[in-house]
């Protein structure tokens, strides 16, 4: 009996360093200043166009779903799923505030509160405009480096081959 006594005394300890240990590690809830900043932060990236048409997107996926093994309701579902959109007009917001949420955790208040002012600054205008045009560049060199090392290596490959005696 003091056997199992002292195995479960040991869960139990074991037990309390887990759930201590959990607790020590949730980050503590954003201030409502930093949620501002993050908020701030999200509006001058114009961050909301990823996630505006969220309801209505889904609503529509939905509804395609629903209608391939219901063809003949086709009339009701596009009537409910305009309803159904109506509903949830608005619900995509909750992105946008778990966007800033995260943002806040992410960031001290202070570094908000110094990329909000960048954002907003000249220099941060530039970034936000240009930014996307410099990613799709870069995009389109590795896409076009991709196709020819691509085909580099497969020149590569047909000449092994070829010295083994196989053409392929």
């Amino acid at each position: 009996m003091k056997k199992f006594s002292n195995v479960l005394l040991a869960a139990g300890a074991a037990l309390a360093l887990m759930v201590g240990s959990a607790m020590a590690q949730a980050p503590k809830p954003p201030s409502a200043a930093a949620l501002g900043y993050a908020k701030d932060i999200l509006t001058s990236k114009n961050v909301s166009m990823i996630y505006q048409g969220a309801v209505p997107g889904l609503v529509q996926r939905t509804k395609d779903v629903l209608l391939q093994s219901n063809l003949n309701y086709q009339k009701d579902l596009n009537e409910v799923a305009v309803q159904v959109a109506k509903d949830l007009a608005g619900r995509e917001k909750e992105i946008g505030e778990e966007m800033a949420r995260i943002y806040a955790t992410a960031f001290t208040e202070q570094e908000l509160k110094e990329l909000a002012a960048f954002y907003k600054s000249p220099l941060g205008v530039k970034v936000i405009a240009q930014e996307p045009v410099a990613f799709n560049t870069a995009r389109q060199y590795m896409d076009q480096w991709a196709q020819k090392f691509g085909e580099e290596i497969n020149g590569k490959f047909r000449a092994e081959m070829k010295k083994r005696g196989k053409e392929i």
